[in-house]
C-alpha cells in the first residue's frame, strides 16, 4: 500500500510549519516511501548523529534548517562531536576543522537539541521505555535502544535523524514493527567455559563474532547468565553493530523481549542455530588484534562512552598506581557521567594516576592522541575494529584488567591462562 500522510504531516509538507519543517517532512516521507511504510509514527525522542563534522555538507544542511527556523519538537540528544569542549587543549587537528566542528555543535544546540555530546544517550537519566518509538542514530545507541531498553527505532543516519526530531515523526517500518524484531538466528554459548563467560571481554568478543556472522539479521543468545549488567550488553551490541550491521539482539534472561527463547523467536523456528565455542572467541580476539608486539604506546577505553560502573572498575584496578611514563591512558565518556564521577571524587584519583579523561568526542574519530610509539590497546571491540583504518595504528584487544595492568607496566600483558585449550 502507498504511504498515507495524516493532516499534520500534510500540513508540514505544505509549508505550514515553515520551510525547514517542510524540508524535514519531505525527507521523512520520502524515506518512508522507500522503506514501503504505510504511515508515519509519532516519536518521543531522537538522538542526532549528524553533529560530527565530516566536511562542508555536514554544516550546510543544518545551517539551511536553522536559517529556516527549525526547532526540534521532541527531546533530542546529540552524539559525539569533533571537539572536546571541556578539554579543548586536547584537540590536535587543524583550525578549520575546529571552527567548523564548533559551529556545527552550536547549530544543533540552536535548534533545541540537548548538548549531551555522547554516543551513549542511554546513560542519561531520561531514556525511552519499553515500546516507545524513537528516532536514534549512532550504531551502538540504536542497538542498545532496541535490545536493552526495548524501545523501538530503526537505523537512522545523518540528516534523517534531525528531520525526524523536527517533525516528531518516523516511518513505521523496519525495527519499529513487531515482525522485524523477532530473532532469526540462535547463538548458543552453553559450550563456552564458565571462566570465559565470567570475563567482561566475553561480551564484546561475542558481539564481534555475531556481527561477522549475521550482518543485519536479529540474533538471540542462549546459555549466558541471566540479568547481565548493562555495560556488558552495551559492549555486545556495539561490537555486533561495528562488525556487522546489527540493529537489535536478544539475550535470553537479560533483554526485555527475550524472557524465553520462544519469545525472542516470536514463536517461529530459527533459520539457523550456531554453537559458540571458546575457539570462536579466541579467533574474535585475534581478529581485533593487528600486532603481536608487546611494545605499548597508548591505551584507549570508553568506546562507547564509559559508564559510572566502568569507571569504578578502572579506579579499583588502578588501586592508586600510576600509568607508566611511556604510556598515555585515555578514557572517553559523556558529560553527565564525567559530572557523576567528579561528585564521587574519582577524577582527582584518575588524574593522579595519569589518566586523561576525554568528553564530547572519541579518540578514534578526533585527533587527540599524541604520536603513538607502539601498539594501541583497548577493551573495546568497536575501537579495535575502526582504529586501524581511522588512525593507522596497530591495535591489541584485551580485557579492562589487561589494559590497566599493561598501562601500569608499560608493555602489553594479557592473562592467557583463561584461554587455555581455546
Amino acid at each position: 500500500m502507498p504511504l498515507t500522510l495524516d493532516d499534520r504531516d500534510q500540513a508540514l509538507l505544505n509549508g505550514d510549519g515553515g520551510p525547514a519543517a517542510a524540508l524535514a517532512m519531505r525527507i521523512v516521507s520520502r524515506t518512508a516511501e522507500v522503506m514501503r511504510a504505510e504511515r508515519l509514527v509519532d516519536i518521543t525522542g531522537a538522538h542526532i548523529d549528524s553533529c560530527l563534522y565530516n566536511g562542508q555538507a555536514s554544516v550546510d544542511f543544518p545551517k539551511r534548517l536553522a536559517d529556516g527556523g527549525a526547532q526540534v519538537v521532541v527531546p533530542a540528544t546529540l552524539n559525539v562531536s569533533s571537539l572536546d569542549l571541556i578539554h579543548p587543549e586536547l584537540f590536535r587537528g587543524d583550525a578549520h576543522t575546529a571552527s567548523q566542528g564548533r559551529l556545527l555543535m552550536e547549530l544543533y544546540e540552536g535548534m533545541g537539541c540537548q548538548p549531551t555530546f555522547t554516543c551513549a544517550p542511554y546513560q542519561q537519566d531520561n531514556r525511552p521505555n519499553v515500546g516507545e518509538h524513537v528516532a536514534w542514530a549512532e550504531s551502538n545507541a540504536i542497538v542498545f535502544a532496541n535490545s536493552v531498553l526495548g524501545a523501538r527505532t530503526h537505523r537512522y543516519g545523518d540528516f534523517l535523524d534531525i528531520s525526524a526530531a523536527i517533525t516528531g515523526r518516523a516511518p513505521l517500518a523496519g525495527l519499529h514493527l513487531d515482525a522485524n524484531r523477532r530473532a532469526t538466528v540462535v547463538f548458543d554459548v552453553s559450550a563456552v567455559p564458565e571462566r570465559l563467560i565470567a570475563l567482561d571481554a566475553f561480551y564484546p568478543l561475542l558481539g564481534h563474532h555475531i556481527g561477522k556472522r549475521v550482518g543485519k539479521a536479529v540474533p538471540v543468545v542462549v546459555g549466558a547468565p541471566n540479568h547481565v549488567a548493562e555495560h556488558l550488553l552495551k559492549a555486545l551490541g556495539a561490537a555486533s553493530a561495528a562488525a556487522g550491521a546489527v540493529g537489535m539482539f536478544h539475550l535470553v534472561g537479560s533483554t526485555p523481549e527475550a524472557p524465553t527463547l520462544d519469545a525472542a523467536l516470536g514463536g517461529e523456528r530459527a533459520a539457523e542455530t550456531s554453537v559458540v565455542t571458546a575457539a570462536d572467541l579466541r579467533l574474535a580476539r585475534d581478529q581485533l588484534t593487528t600486532s603481536t608486539s608487546s611494545k605499548l604506546g597508548v591505551v584507549s577505553l570508553g568506546t562507547p562512552h564509559y559508564s559510572v560502573a566502568e569507571f569504578g572498575r578502572v579506579v579499583e584496578a588502578l588501586d592508586g598506581r600510576r600509568v607508566h611514563p611511556s604510556v598515555r591512558l585515555y578514557i572517553n565518556t559523556g558529560r553527565s557521567v564525567a559530572n557523576e564521577i567528579a561528585l564521587r571524587g574519582w577524577i582527582p584519583l584518575l588524574e593522579a594516576s595519569g589518566v586523561q579523561i576525554v568528553t564530547d568526542t572519541c579518540t578514534y574519530i578526533t585527533p587527540i592522541m599524541e604520536d603513538i610509539d607502539g601498539v594501541a590497546m583497548t577493551d573495546s571491540a568497536k575501537w579495535a575494529y575502526y582504529a586501524p583504518g581511522n588512525l593507522g595504528v596497530d591495535v591489541a584487544f584485551g580485557s579492562v584488567e589487561d589494559c590497566i595492568e599493561s598501562a601500569v607496566r608499560g608493555e602489553i600483558v594479557r592473562d592467557e591462562g583463561v584461554w587455555a585449550d581455546a
